[in-house]
């Protein structure tokens, strides 16, 4: 895991100071809210329904114990006992106070964190794979290149004032698990004949209200050249991207706008036009941050365990948990554990201050004291050896956190919807509580295979419900509120933007709508054939049919 140099502890203090004189001046009244709010925001810091929520900065999803547990102190000092992980690989607190902000930044700083760029209209939380460094497929690490593009755009001088929020996704794998194609820039490696890495360059995507498939701008850009290549982007992006309009400020409308060849021909010439000397990236800067990325010293363990198997062959539940929360490591001997945060009728993304420290405990002790967050609102141990499976297991049954659901009906993304966030139009935990609940049958679960439902509770798609295999997005319609459901949607390597099915539901009608969707698969697929699959063979129809024929 990276560590921070002199500058980035001096630079991470120095805010923390500033934003406790700017919180003290709105508290006395000497700032209205107005004068506070980008001040505020620029910290990580919104105003929701009810308090404060401020969103803490996990730099492409990785965790030590030592950070965890602080979030966990946190949680308790600070806020109601619990955080929320996001989709960004963030961690909110929902309940904070001004007053208690800075104290709560100043602790932060001591484990190396903060919650700059966590808002406003600059270069977001750099994301990436939540098996980086550790999975079987992966041609490299992309945690390097994740904490390149993090330090180039911390407070760059162009960059901090751009027409809207924008998000960047890195993926060192040929599976991708980062959804770098619904990214404002997605980037993602690969290897020429002659082993040569390079970064295909993935520009335009994004969710909300006009979701989209980002296009490949390069196919093959040379590492060295990747920094002098994104800021050509920017500047692009910067130049004429929309400022009167933010409904139409993301580059993914520029690029609809003009065309992806009129805008790749941009981009090639800003490119072109400015020395690169400034900007090259250094095989010893690579060199030097991929050394904060080293690889664990595992242990040459044989790949078959018999510790493992015959727990494994003693007890169904531990096997079951095996089968759905455990991936393949790229060393022998060694698994990846996924930490379900979506227990049946729980809240996505929610952990408790308690659970928070047995994760952190469990990394210390089996993973070599690494954590990671993913996209999916869950936790991970990336490098454990089988044999401690089972003592994990054990463990993290204990803390409710065995659920052996991971990409399954009861693993749902969900935004924090109207019981939080002021921008929502409805609520979206309680419909993936009674979700969770109408597929609490983990057998069940397995039966249907691979579904990734996500929920959103306005248009602004926190919930990533446009990706999903079945997407519902709550609104609100003459003051009640209904939900649309969409199919077919993807943010893996086939990426597909979900498909409206027909008129909404009654938020105590979606789990039922939910059932007959699955249903209907259950009863058309052929044999092996996973949900967004059939559902591309099958298209829309009969699912339609099965929700409105009755109608």
């Amino acid at each position: 895991m990276y560590r921070y140099d002199e500058f980035d502890s001096q630079f991470v203090n120095d805010r923390v100071s500033q934003f406790r004189d700017q919180a003290n001046r709105r508290l006395t009244g000497e700032l209205s809210e107005d004068e506070f709010r980008p001040l505020r925001l620029m910290n990580g810091l919104y105003l929701q329904l009810h308090a404060y929520m401020l969103r803490i900065a996990v730099p492409y999803g990785s965790l030590d114990s030592a950070k965890l547990n602080t979030l966990a102190y946190i949680a308790e000092k600070w806020d109601r006992g619990y955080g929320h992980f996001t989709t960004r690989q963030n961690l909110q607190f929902n309940w904070i106070k001004l007053e208690d902000t800075a104290d709560i930044l100043a602790k932060l700083a001591e484990v190396e964190m903060h919650a700059i760029q966590t808002s406003g209209n600059c270069i977001r939380n750099v994301t990436t794979d939540q098996w980086a460094g550790a999975a079987a497929d992966e041609i490299a690490d992309p945690r390097p290149i994740g904490e390149l593009v993090r330090q180039w755009s911390s407070l760059h001088p162009e960059f901090s004032y751009l027409p809207r929020k924008f998000k960047i996704a890195v993926t060192g794998s040929p599976n991708d698990r980062a959804a770098v194609r619904v990214h404002d820039i997605g980037l993602r490696l690969h290897l020429n004949d002659r082993g040569e890495r390079g970064w295909e360059v993935l520009v335009g995507g994004g969710l909300g209200r006009t979701p989209v498939i980002a296009v490949t701008v390069r196919d093959f850009l040379p590492e060295h050249e990747l920094i002098a290549y994104l800021e050509a982007i920017m500047r692009v992006y910067n130049l004429y991207g929309r400022r009167d309009n933010k409904y139409k400020a993301r580059i993914k409308i520029l690029v609809h706008e003009i065309g992806a060849e009129k805008f790749r021909a941009e981009v090639e010439t800003e490119y072109a036009r400015r020395p690169h000397a400034d900007t090259k990236v250094e095989e010893r800067e690579l060199q030097r941050i991929s050394a904060y990325f080293a690889a664990p010293q595992f242990e040459k363990l044989p790949r078959w365990s018999a510790t493992f198997e015959e727990a494994r062959a003693k007890n169904k539940d531990f096997a079951n948990w095996v089968r759905t929360n455990i991936a393949a490591h790229r060393a022998d001997g060694y698994a990846i554990v996924n930490i379900s945060l979506k227990p049946e009728g729980g809240i996505p993304g929610d952990a408790t201050a308690d659970q928070m420290r047995v994760v952190a405990d469990l990394a210390q002790r089996y993973s070599f004291d690494e954590i990671r967050v993913s996209h999916h609102q869950n936790l991970v141990l990336p490098h454990v050896k089988r044999d401690d499976l089972f003592a994990i297991w054990k463990v993290l049954q204990a803390s409710e956190l065995a659920t052996s659901n991971i990409g399954l009906a009861g693993d749902i993304i969900a935004c924090p919807g109207l019981d939080y966030c002021s921008l929502a139009t409805a609520r979206s935990i309680p419909i993936a509580q009674s979700i969770s609940r109408k597929f609490a049958d983990l057998n069940r679960q397995h039966e249907i295979g691979p579904l990734r439902i996500n929920i959103s509770g306005c248009i602004n798609a926190c919930g990533h419900h446009h990706v999903a295999h079945i997407g519902i997005l709550g609104l609100d319609k003459k003051g009640e509120e209904f939900y649309q459901i969409t199919l077919g949607g993807s943010s893996a390597d086939s990426a597909s933007i979900g498909t409206i099915l027909g008129p909404g539901f009654a938020g105590e009608d979606v789990p039922e709508a939910i059932e007959k969707i699955v249903n209907t698969y259950l009863a058309r697929r052929q044999p092996g054939e996973e949900f967004l699959a059939a559902y591309r063979r099958l298209g829309p129809q009969p699912f339609k049919e099965a929700l409105y024929a009755a109608a």
